[in-house]
């Protein structure tokens, strides 16, 4: 008996082009000041805990709902208003490219799972090109969650790189 190949998962992807260097995009993503400074959707803060930048290693940190609707939404969800999140990193190759597996592990009535994300980032003539491809979710719905996050995230990595002078560029 043969079994089937399970199909890959379907992706999206989110990119940006910064006037900022590739370091500067790559410390935003690497570091401890640099992940809690834009990290998670609006309404919500992080706190790295731990921070082991290397193939096998962790980010962990906890992310708590602060926004009124962000805070409505998790209690009517039946989510704590704090959250452990990890990160598993698979791939680390400075400054260009980041690779990760984060643990779903928050969805209530669904087993835990790993979503994958890839972040590339490509030196340009007044920048720096960054690509972000994730895995999609369990379903639809939570896809549709998990992209609306993801965009709301960029948008407060656009706001801190715009406050520096450095935001987004066509």
């Amino acid at each position: 008996m043969t079994t089937a190949p399970t199909p890959a998962r379907a992706q999206f992807s989110i990119q940006r082009t910064y006037a900022a260097s590739i370091d500067e995009a790559w410390a935003l993503w690497t570091t401890k000041a640099g992940i809690e400074s834009w990290w998670g959707p609006e309404g919500f803060d992080v706190t790295v805990t731990s921070l082991d930048l290397r193939a096998g290693g962790e980010l962990v940190y906890l992310m708590t709902a602060v926004a009124p609707e962000q805070v409505a939404f998790m209690k009517r969800a039946g989510m704590p208003l704090t959250t452990e999140c990890r990160v598993t990193y698979t791939e680390i190759s400075p400054p260009s490219r980041l690779a990760y597996k984060t643990l779903a592990d928050f969805v209530p009535g669904v087993a835990p799972y790993e979503v994958a994300t890839v972040v590339e980032l490509k030196a340009t003539t007044d920048g720096v090109k960054l690509t972000i491809t994730f895995d999609a979710m369990h379903d639809d719905v939570w896809t549709e969650r998990a992209r609306a996050g993801h965009e709301s995230q960029m948008r407060k990595l656009d706001a801190l790189l715009s406050a520096q002078g450095k935001g987004v560029h066509s």
